[in-house]
């Protein structure tokens, strides 16, 4: 038997995955998830280096009381893991709805034709 074909490896199987990866549906699938992760990547390391900067450079601005001992470093640090949550799961609801079915779709196209 040949063992080549049975795990799926070779040079079949290797052109399978090259025109998987040239097929406009593979690249549909990249471009929706490029548009979706490089805005919001780019957005949320210039909002951590915004609150590093300031609090390197605006420190009397990011010691003021807001209430009681909290101060604005403080509600910026907090801010910081909000937003990494928000983004968090906003990613995934947008890869449960838009990216999963396009890659599930080809998936299933790779396996039927295996």
């Amino acid at each position: 038997m040949d063992t080549e074909q049975e795990t799926g490896s070779g040079p079949s199987s290797d052109r399978k995955y090259r025109e998987v990866q040239q097929s406009a549906e593979f690249g549909e699938l990249r471009r929706s998830h490029r548009s979706f992760a490089f805005p919001l990547t780019v957005g949320f390391v210039v909002w951590y280096f915004l609150y590093v900067l300031l609090s390197i450079y605006a420190g009397d601005f990011m010691g003021t009381k807001l209430l009681g001992n909290l101060n604005v470093a403080f509600a910026f640090g907090i801010a910081q893991f909000v937003t990494t949550f928000l983004i968090a799961w906003w990613y995934a609801r947008h890869a449960a709805a838009k990216l999963d079915p396009k890659a599930d779709a080809i998936k299933n196209r790779l396996e039927a034709d295996a």
